[in-house]
């Protein structure tokens, strides 16, 4: 018995360090965009990625001896994880190129809020009054930060939301997606959505590519390389510690975030930002905390 306990115990660890890992690698991927996005139109970045990480992707569905192509892959809750996952990276990306990394990070931490409230809406998962405060108090905290009705609201705000919103979505359909489908598939087909998002903007911004310099190259191949170690960190950690243990460190990406936004892009964290990144996390790892209570008394 107790060596099962220092097991579990030692796969939690390992499991939070590489989740800890997974968002200082995202933070970093999200610093290459931002970068590779003031040379080049958010279009043809979104595309380069989303390329790039299909690529990548594929080759490994291909070593693994998988088929490219599944039916399942146009199920319907595939195509609405498609959808979203378009929604969320095309506003991200947007709103990493137009507001500051720092801030459009600290919005994004709303997503396992806007999660747990979906689960209970779409999938009848229930939900009690303290966690549903929770998720107010958090909603409360994405308000805070963009700070409506002030002299530093911007409506650009709104595109970090949106994005928070879409990988919400993708997250809620990804639970909805077939079993069989392998983690590579879903990363494949992840990306050539990426790549979807970056087509349709483009032909609506109506701005043509251009070649990017070597310094760009460097940043969009970075941010492939990035995103790519990312989700593959993300994945090992989901599967070698519990998820209530090694979701926590989700937040991690936060600190991260604001410190690269501080260090290479000469951002300053506001007062506001800073209570509304606190009432955020706080109400996410109660949300965990709660559900693990009441998981445990089932």
């Amino acid at each position: 018995m107790t060596h099962h306990i220092e097991t579990d115990r030692k796969a939690n660890l390992v499991g939070s360090i590489w989740m800890i890992a997974a968002m200082a690698i995202f933070a970093i991927e999200d610093a290459f965009i931002k970068a590779a996005s003031v040379m080049l139109p958010v279009g043809q970045v979104l595309v380069f990625f989303g390329l790039g990480g299909a690529l990548v992707f594929a080759t490994v569905v291909l070593i693994n001896k998988e088929p490219l192509y599944n039916p399942d892959v146009v199920s319907r809750p595939m195509l609405v994880r498609v959808v979203f996952e378009i929604t969320g990276r095309l506003f991200y990306v947007l709103a990493l190129s137009l507001i500051p990394l720092s801030a459009a990070t600290v919005i994004l931490q709303a997503t396992p809020l806007v999660v747990v409230a979906g689960a209970a809406l779409v999938f009848g998962e229930k939900v009690g009054w303290r966690r549903w405060t929770a998720i107010f108090v958090g909603l409360i905290g994405v308000v805070v930060i963009i700070q409506p009705g002030t002299d530093s609201f911007s409506m650009l705000s709104f595109l970090a939301i949106l994005g928070m919103i879409g990988f919400a979505g993708r997250d809620l359909a990804s639970r909805a997606a077939p079993a069989m489908l392998s983690t590579a598939i879903l990363g494949l087909y992840g990306f050539l959505s990426i790549v979807v998002a970056g087509g349709l903007y483009a032909a609506w911004q109506g701005v043509p590519f251009v070649m990017p310099d070597a310094e760009t190259s460097l940043y969009v191949l970075g941010a492939i390389m990035a995103g790519v170690m990312a989700y593959s960190c993300l994945m090992k950690a989901m599967r070698t510690g519990e998820v209530s243990a090694v979701t926590p460190f989700r937040y991690s990406r936060l600190l991260f975030g604001i410190a690269l936004g501080i260090v290479l892009f000469g951002e300053r964290l506001s007062v506001a930002m800073v209570i509304g990144s606190g009432l955020i996390v706080i109400s996410g790892l109660f949300i965990l905390w709660r559900g693990r209570q009441v998981g445990a008394a089932k």
